[in-house]
């Protein structure tokens, strides 16, 4: 199975330029993909699902699921949302408030004829989603948790070959966000479908998604396996949103170093430094006291205690004073603040800018 889509939309003040493609690659022998698609509020995220789902025509581009074509610009192809064959979850679930959860789900049958085959293809969505005991409860006698899964039943029963998610955990509490991204990831693997995830947080694109794309500001920057870019996110952009929190301008010094301007350093990355290097990044938990590599003094230390962790902020004795102070994370239990902290080669991301983040 596989979604390729490369679309265009001029929105005025804001250009939609996206190019998707789960079809895999050369060795990638997956036979389910789930696409992250990770982007800051406002990024298009939610657009482009919407370009996906038919409910945006784009102004040019194709978009081709499972060698069928759902939109062309060129050939005239723009197939309605019913004949897409594409479940479309959204922020709000979308349920009909004076529906019980049962005619809800009868309510993605339409096409169907036959009243027995509806029953059943109902009963079959919310018995999967553990909901036929609640068929006749309304939306708002309905947890979090079960409009969600209501909403589930509901897609499931048109049969889709894909799934597009919006945003899936945002109107949850941090507990039952938790727990119901682990029930999505066991769903998934169990209906084999693909699916499409958009949000802003890289804990559920990294739990739930196999690849990821990169959005920002309407434009992909990039598109790979989801751990792979965690550990090599390659853009400035993208190391900001994984969660990267010290970055600096650097340039290319000798051999397989770095030396970062800001920070007076300089630092050995143990691999060919890219000719359009621009900055580097080293995530909070790549320090260390206990690491003798790229080890320099530290001044400026201060510690803040966090529930299982010790956050520590600091500067290089070299740094520059006015300069932002970096970020360490270590485990509880060591209070005694650092003199010196080393990071290896390894885990010197090396970075190359693109777009809007141009003042990091």
């Amino acid at each position: 199975m596989s979604l390729f889509a490369d679309i265009k939309k001029n929105f005025g003040s804001f250009q939609l330029n996206v190019r998707l493609d789960t079809g895999g690659r050369a060795g990638d022998s997956r036979a389910q993909t789930v696409l992250g698609i990770l982007g800051a509020s406002g990024a298009g995220k939610s657009l482009t699902l919407k370009c996906i789902a038919g409910l945006i025509r784009p102004d040019a581009g194709r978009i081709v699921l499972n060698g069928r074509t759902l939109f062309d610009s060129e050939k005239r192809i723009d197939l309605p949302p019913r004949k897409r064959h594409v479940g479309y979850l959204f922020q709000n679930y979308a349920l009909f408030p004076h529906m019980t959860v049962y005619e809800n789900v009868l309510c993605a049958l339409s096409a169907e004829k036959s009243r027995a085959a509806k029953g059943e293809a109902a009963k079959q969505a919310l018995s999967l989603m553990e909901l036929w005991e609640l068929r006749d409860r309304r939306p708002g006698q309905l947890s979090g948790g079960q409009k969600q899964r209501a909403a589930l039943s509901r897609i499931i029963a048109s049969r889709p070959e894909i799934l597009l998610f919006d945003e899936p955990f945002s109107a949850l509490d941090s507990h039952l966000r938790e727990k119901l991204a682990v029930e999505l990831q066991l769903f998934l693997q169990h209906m084999d479908l693909e699916a499409v995830i958009v949000s802003h947080s890289r804990d559920e694109i990294y739990k739930l998604c196999s690849d990821t794309a990169i959005l920002e500001q309407g434009t992909v920057l990039l598109q790979k396996d989801t751990k792979a870019l965690f550990a090599d996110p390659e853009i400035l952009a993208a190391s900001i949103l994984t969660g990267c929190k010290n970055h600096a301008a650097a340039v290319p010094a000798s051999g397989q170093r770095v030396f970062v301007p800001e920070w007076g350093i300089t630092l050995e990355t143990g691999r060919e430094i890219p000719a359009d290097i621009t900055h580097v990044g080293i995530r909070a938990h790549s320090f260390s006291e206990e690491i003798s590599e790229n080890a320099f003094p530290v001044k400026d230390t201060a510690g803040t205690e966090e529930p299982f962790e010790q956050l520590i902020r600091f500067r290089y004795a070299s740094q520059d004073p006015s300069s932002e102070m970096l970020w360490q994370r270590r485990p509880k239990g060591n209070e005694h603040l650092p003199e010196r902290l080393g990071v290896r080669p390894a885990e010197v991301l090396l970075l190359r800018k693109r777009g809007f983040l141009d003042e990091c």
